[in-house]
């Protein structure tokens, strides 16, 4: 897979709302190793373009093509191979360390999974522990914290190696230092793979290629930071604007 995606005339209800268009004939690119992120308020549809490309839905009109072919043309466990998604509510299983983070990639090797817990700054608090990279989390484990499973989860991700990402930038609710931790191992984890973000966190996405704002169901505006930045009464400009104020 080279990652180049392109959604065309996606339109979108969801089956138990079939009166409620989620998505409206939305249509944009993205070229193999761009970083675009997808902003607007909760309930615009942001989540739905991400769900309809892992093709957990079907479109009601339109298509997503990857790397030129329908998505539905691919075998779904292949497809979903090029795939990862970081979400904003880890999800780690009640087995080790090394379990969840060889989910990635169920043939790592030893090496490859330890290299990965250090790329995603995960290394050093599961060295802490007595038992390492064998604690078992979960259940009857050791309970880590957000910045832990969230770091987890990205050590996951490093180790799929996919062409496509996705995040569900999650950092929002990490205390400032395991927010730079994080932080730092997706800027690595971005680098020449396709990304997509949904973004909460306005500071967090200045350096993407492409911002789309979604609303209502529709692209409403789209361009870099610095361009929705200076729309007069723009939807972006505004949401920085609140942002600005709440963490004043």
């Amino acid at each position: 897979f080279y990652g180049d995606i392109a959604f065309q005339n996606l339109a979108f209800s969801y089956p138990s709302r079939a009166d409620i268009e989620v998505l409206k004939e939305i249509s944009f690119d993205v070229k193999s190793g761009e970083k675009i992120a997808l902003v607007g308020y909760s309930g615009a549809g942001k989540s739905t373009i991400v769900q309809l490309l892992m093709r957990y839905y079907q479109p009601n009109n339109g298509q997503i093509l990857v790397d030129g072919k329908n998505i539905d043309s691919y075998d779904i466990t292949a497809y979903r191979q090029n795939i990862a998604v970081v979400p904003q509510e880890v999800m780690l299983f009640g087995g080790t360390i090394y379990e969840n983070i060889a989910y990635g990639k169920p043939n790592a090797t030893e090496t490859e999974v330890m290299e990965a817990a250090r790329k995603a700054n995960a290394l050093e608090f599961i060295e802490t522990f007595p038992e390492k990279f064998q604690t078992v989390v979960g259940e009857r484990g050791v309970k880590l914290s957000g910045g832990q499973r969230q770091r987890v989860a990205n050590a996951r991700a490093i180790l799929k190696d996919p062409a496509i990402l996705s995040l569900d930038e999650a950092t929002s609710s990490l205390d400032a230092e395991s927010e730079k931790l994080v932080q730092e191992a997706l800027d690595g984890l971005m680098q020449n793979r396709t990304t997509i973000i949904i973004a909460h966190r306005l500071a967090t996405i200045r350096n993407v290629d492409t911002i789309y704002v979604i609303k209502d169901g529709e692209i409403s505006e789209s361009g870099t930071h610095e361009q929705l930045a200076i729309l007069e009464d723009g939807i972006y400009s505004n949401l920085i604007k609140l942002q600005f104020e709440l963490e004043m």
